[in-house]
């Protein structure tokens, strides 16, 4: 079980590094993002668009390493819909 979440967490936060280093290439070998260009307003949208998505990868990849993206998750849901006792 410890292992699994180290795997999976290795290969996240690979993933991600590469997504964040070679966004360049993502844009030019998988084209814009028509809503990251439209939302963001800066040249280049769809290039920091990769990029965070490869923060994400790399932050939910970390987590899920250390055992606090359930904490974090359970946090998450009780602060935005208000279940009180969820995950208790």
């Amino acid at each position: 079980m410890l292992l699994n979440r180290i795997i999976l967490g290795t290969v996240l936060i690979v993933v991600g590094y590469i997504l964040v280093w070679q966004a360049n290439w993502f844009l030019t070998n998988f084209g814009a993002i028509p809503s990251a260009e439209k939302f963001m307003r800066t040249e280049g949208g769809s290039r920091l668009f990769y990029k965070l998505i490869g923060i994400i990868f790399i932050l939910v990849g970390s987590m899920h390493m250390t055992g606090l993206l359930e904490p974090f998750m359970v946090w998450v849901v009780t602060r935005l819909f208000g279940f009180a006792g969820f995950g208790k």
